[in-house]
């Protein structure tokens, strides 16, 4: 089914395989005064296509449908030109960075120099949990790799202290889930049991669990999560699984985030109290942007169903149409939609969002939001 495929190519874009990219060679050229201590302030980010500023675009043998914000409309917003990110323009890291005075991050597999004491972003769009989610794309334990990397050129090039000091005052901004649990259910849909859907959210917070264990390991101390989303109630969901007009989302995508947010606050809660140090903050984002889907006049957007972006119900799929190999809508002001595409939203919605990540009251972002975390 053609609307299916779509959501597997706008939220799971299957590429291929990537061992050549494990590597570690960036360019590093930092070197801190002699002069006076030098005091850090670092973001590094990990995810998926909800961040990821373009890393996608630097795999090998990439193309329009592997990797649709290559082209246009995306980035026609603030950018002016697509640059890889799944948006019309900025997305949540860049947003994060300037509210905390930092350069907006760059892809980490951009082929040139990097100065990784403002930090990295390694997203990946279509990257999951597990390995097995979407070959090709940097999933969440080569994203780590990377992360070991940059650990190692810091520390060379700053010295072991001062690297050390840099990764523990850094904030790990995290958004990765979603995709796993598309995966599983374009498997199974409805036929899951409660048991299996229980088994795999397991599955996924355990290797998350291992994943945050090694940041930690490495010498990070602040993590930021954003929480599962309201999968259920994408564009290209609803169009992926014929869900009519007014009739809600796809509720076992829903239940799936439900459960993965609920295990993923308990693990950060224990974490905290087994890891000296260990710090956390929890963004309801299934909350926040579903109620922005739900009542979008209340934020100042005139629809929260229909994506801008896009062919077919909800407009949920083919943004751009394969570089204009097929035909496709584009609203004229993607500020008054919540979805610019059928997985991702706009600039519009993305700036509320990272508001909220930054500063949030405590029924959004808790026990702290990041500006506290970078305070503390």
């Amino acid at each position: 089914m053609a609307s299916l495929s779509y959501l597997v190519y706008v939220l799971v874009s299957l590429l291929n395989p990537i061992s050549y990219l494990l590597h570690g060679h960036h360019q590093f050229n930092y070197k801190p005064s002699d002069d006076h201590e030098v005091e850090y302030k670092a973001l590094f980010v990990f995810g998926d296509s909800l961040f990821d500023p373009g890393n996608n675009q630097y795999l090998p043998n990439i193309t329009f449908e592997d990797d649709p914000s290559i082209t246009w409309p995306y980035g026609e917003t603030f950018f002016h030109h697509p640059n890889g990110r799944l948006c019309d323009g900025r997305i949540v890291p860049d947003f994060i960075a300037k509210f905390a005075n930092l350069p907006m991050l760059p892809p980490y597999l951009q082929p040139s120099p990097k100065i990784f004491t403002d930090g990295a972003n390694f997203a990946s769009a279509g990257a999951g949990v597990l390995v097995e989610t979407a070959p090709g794309t940097i999933n969440l334990p080569l994203q780590l790799s990377y992360f070991k990397s940059v650990t190692e050129l810091l520390q060379e090039q700053l010295g072991e202290e001062e690297a050390k000091s840099l990764l523990a005052s850094a904030v790990y901004l995290i958004s990765m889930g979603g995709n796993d649990y598309f995966t599983f259910y374009a498997d199974y849909q409805e036929n899951a049991t409660e048991s299996l859907q229980q088994e795999y959210v397991a599955i996924v917070i355990g290797n998350l669990t291992g994943v945050l264990q090694g940041i930690y390991d490495l010498g990070g101390r602040k993590i930021a999560f954003q929480n599962a989303g309201p999968l259920g109630c994408l564009p290209s969901a609803k169009q992926s699984y014929d869900i009519k007009f007014g009739s809600g989302c796809v509720e076992g995508l829903q239940s799936l985030a439900r459960q993965h947010n609920k295990a993923l606050a308990g693990v950060l809660k224990d974490l905290e109290s087994q890891l000296p140090g260990f710090k956390y903050s929890i963004f309801e984002y299934y909350d926040a942007l579903g109620d922005r889907v739900l009542n979008p006049t209340k934020y100042g957007f005139k629809d929260g169903t229909d994506a801008c972006c896009g062919t077919g119900p909800y407009r949920g799929s083919y943004c751009g149409g394969l570089n204009g190999t097929i035909s496709y809508e584009l609203c004229s002001n993607p500020g008054e939609s919540v979805w610019f595409d059928g997985g991702h939203t706009t600039e519009s919605a993305n700036l509320q969002l990272a508001k909220l990540i930054w500063s949030g009251a405590l029924n959004v972002t808790w026990p702290y939001n990041v500006q506290q975390l970078f305070e503390a």
